[in-house]
C-alpha cells in the first residue's frame, strides 16, 4: 500500500491551491448560468463544485480532509451534490511510512518505538483522518494499541479553517442554495473548536477517563489510556477485542447478535445525550468494535461533546412535539418556540411563517430524525436514508435560520453517525430509554 507524507504545511502553496480551487469554482459558475437551467444540470453543477472542493482538501491533505469529512455529513449545509463529493474523503487516509513514525516518537519521547515497547509493529493496523494506530506489547498492560498522529497535521488546523471559510465564501457567490452568513460561520467556528481539541492526543486521554468513569454500561467496552506513554501527538491504550463493523458483519452473525449489539449502541448513546450531557460525536463504523457475544467497543474519543442542559431540554421538547399529530394545534407552535430558543430560528420568525415555509421546509429532515421514536420496537432494516433538502428548501432554511447553536453540529453529526450504525447492523431496538425522555420533553413547559 502506498505510503503517505507529511502534508503540506506552507502557508503559501496552501494558499495558492485555495486560491485556485476559488477561481475554479467561478468558472464553474459563470459555465452553469450559461447551461439551460434544469435538475439535471443543477446536480451536475453540484457535483462538479463539490470536486473542485474535494481535489483542493486532497492536495492540501493535514486537516483539510477531516474538515471535508465533517462538511459532508452536516445535513442542511451544503447542497446534496457538494456534500456527496466531500464524503469520498471517509476513505482518502494513507499509511505513514516508517522513516515518518520514528520521527514522531522522537519528537515526543525522545526515542524509537522499539525502545519503549517490548514490542512495536511497524505496519498500522488502523487508519483514520488524523492519524494511524499500531499494536504492540507493554509489560504490565500486554497488548496495547498505539495512536501516532500524522505529522503536522496540528500545524494547519487553523490555516486550513480560513483556507475553508474562503472556499465557502467563494461558494456563497454562486447560484448554490447556501444557508446564511451567520449559519455558516457558526458551524465552521465549531469544526475549528473540534478539531483543535481532536488534534492534542492529551485532551483525548481525558475523555477517556471521564468516559469509562461515567459512561460505564451493559455490553460496552472502553478502554482506558496509558498516560506514561501518552504524549500530544501519540495515545497508548488499552487494547480492545473485537471486529469493525464490516468485518464483523461479514461473519454472518445471527439477527439476535445483531438487535443486542444494535440495543447496546441505542441505550449507551440515549443515556449519554439525555443523562450526561456528553457525546461521542464521531460515530463512524470504525470507531466501534463488535464481539461474537455481542458487545461493543468504542474507540476514537478525540471527537467528543458536551451538551448543555438547556440545549437537551429544547432538542427533547421539538422532538416530543413533533411525535404529536399532525392536527395538534400546539405542535407547531412548540416546535418553534423550541428552535428559538436554542437560537436556531430569528426571533421574528412568527407562527404563521414558521406553518406555512419552515415546517414545510423542515418537514423530511425531522420526520427522518424522530423516525426511531414512532415505534415501540423500531426496525433499522427498514430505516429511511437521510433526506436530500431541495435547493427551495435550502434558500427558505437560509432566509429564517439564524445560526446553528454551538452543539447542533456534533449532534447532528453524532446523530446521523448512530442511525448509520444501527441502519447497517439492521438491529430492532427497543426505544423506550429514549421516547421516555422525549415524554418528559412533552410534559415540560414551553419556553418562554
Amino acid at each position: 500500500m502506498t505510503s503517505a507524507d507529511a502534508p503540506r504545511t506552507g502557508k503559501l502553496a496552501r494558499s495558492a491551491i485555495t486560491g485556485l480551487a476559488a477561481a475554479r469554482i467561478g468558472m464553474a459558475e459563470l459555465g452553469h448560468r450559461a447551461r439551460q437551467r434544469t435538475p439535471q444540470a443543477q446536480a451536475a453543477h453540484e457535483a462538479a463544485v463539490g470536486r473542485i472542493l474535494f481535489g483542493a482538501l486532497g492536495q492540501l491533505r493535514g486537516t483539510a480532509l477531516k474538515v471535508s469529512q465533517v462538511l459532508s455529513m452536516h445535513p442542511t449545509l451544503l447542497p446534496e451534490g457538494v456534500r456527496h463529493e466531500l464524503a469520498r474523503a471517509q476513505h482518502q487516509a494513507l499509511p505513514l511510512n516508517r522513516a515518518l513514525v520514528g520521527r514522531e516518537f522522537r519528537q515526543a519521547f525522545g526515542q524509537e518505538p522499539e525502545t519503549l515497547f517490548a514490542q512495536f509493529e511497524p505496519t498500522a493496523f488502523a487508519a483514520a483522518s488524523l492519524g494511524q494506530v499500531h499494536r504492540a506489547q507493554l509489560p504490565g498492560h500486554g497488548l496495547v494499541a498505539v495512536k501516532v498522529q500524522y505529522p503536522g497535521i496540528a500545524a494547519t488546523v487553523a490555516s486550513d479553517m480560513q483556507l475553508m471559510r474562503s472556499a465557502l465564501r467563494a461558494l456563497a457567490r454562486t447560484d448554490l442554495p447556501l444557508p446564511a452568513g451567520g449559519v455558516v460561520d457558526s458551524v465552521m467556528d465549531e469544526i475549528e473548536a473540534t478539531l483543535l481539541r481532536e488534534v492534542d492526543y492529551l485532551q483525548e486521554a481525558k475523555q477517556m477517563q471521564w468516559f469509562a468513569l461515567h459512561a460505564a454500561q451493559p455490553g460496552v467496552e472502553m478502554a482506558l489510556p496509558i498516560l506514561s506513554h501518552t504524549r500530544p501527538q501519540v495515545l497508548t491504550q488499552q487494547y480492545l477485542p473485537g471486529l469493525p463493523l464490516h468485518a464483523w458483519l461479514a461473519t454472518q452473525p445471527r439477527q439476535a447478535l445483531r438487535d443486542q449489539a444494535g440495543q447496546h449502541l441505542w441505550d449507551w448513546f440515549m443515556h449519554c445525550i439525555f443523562g450526561l450531557g456528553r457525546v461521542h460525536a464521531d460515530p463512524h463504523p470504525g470507531n466501534f468494535l463488535f464481539t461474537p457475544e455481542g458487545t461493543v467497543g468504542v474507540l476514537d474519543f478525540g471527537c467528543t461533546r458536551h451538551l448543555s442542559e438547556d440545549f437537551r431540554t429544547q432538542v427533547a421538547q421539538a422532538w416530543s412535539a413533533l411525535l404529536q399529530p399532525a392536527d395538534d394545534p400546539r405542535r407547531h407552535a412548540r416546535v418553534l418556540q423550541a428552535y428559538q430558543a436554542l437560537g436556531l430560528a430569528r426571533p421574528d420568525v412568527s407562527l404563521q411563517t414558521y406553518s406555512a415555509e419552515l415546517a414545510p421546509a423542515l418537514a423530511q429532515m425531522q420526520a427522518w430524525q424522530i423516525e426511531p421514536f414512532t415505534q415501540a420496537v423500531f426496525d433499522f432494516g427498514t430505516k429511511t436514508p437521510p433526506p436530500v433538502t431541495r435547493p427551495a428548501d435550502q434558500r427558505v432554511l437560509g432566509h429564517h435560520l439564524l445560526q446553528v447553536p454551538g452543539e447542533m453540529p456534533a449532534f447532528e453529526r453524532m446523530w446521523m453517525g448512530l442511525m448509520h450504525l444501527l441502519t447497517l447492523l439492521g438491529a430492532r431496538v427497543h426505544t423506550h430509554s429514549g421516547s421516555e425522555v422525549l415524554q418528559r420533553g412533552m410534559a415540560a413547559p414551553p419556553a418562554s
